[in-house]
């Protein structure tokens, strides 16, 4: 139902920044969490930053006051600025949209939905 393209990783040295950004497309439900994760080699995928359902913005403590979540609604994009990029941020990031429940009568059982991952390299 959810359909998402992330764009904007790549190589940068540390201390840099980088943009990413994720533009969603399809049915969205009308309570729903929107944001990105990411995995490093050898490592559980974790959260980096979202907007829960009630639309209030959560950071993981590692990235807070580095990187910034914020969304265009009218694009249904959402984007993530990460500055002074240390080589412990690289890993493949995902844009994560989590939602469910009734959509056009019929029901839908809460569920993640996972774009396809940038990857981001830090390099020192």
């Amino acid at each position: 139902q959810v359909q998402l393209v992330e764009s904007g990783g790549g190589l940068v040295q540390a201390g840099g920044s980088l943009r990413l950004s994720c533009a969603a497309s399809g049915s969205f439900f009308s309570i729903n969490a929107m944001g990105w994760y990411r995995q490093a080699p050898g490592k559980q995928r974790e959260l980096v930053a979202d907007f829960n359902s009630g639309g209030r913005t959560n950071y993981a403590d590692s990235v807070k006051a580095r990187f910034t979540i914020s969304r265009d609604n009218a694009k249904n994009t959402v984007y993530l600025q990460m500055n002074m990029l240390k080589p412990e941020d690289t890993a493949v990031y995902y844009c994560n949209y989590r939602g469910g429940g009734y959509l056009s009568g019929a029901y839908y059982a809460p569920r993640d939905y996972w774009g396809q991952g940038t990857q981001v390299t830090v390099s020192s």
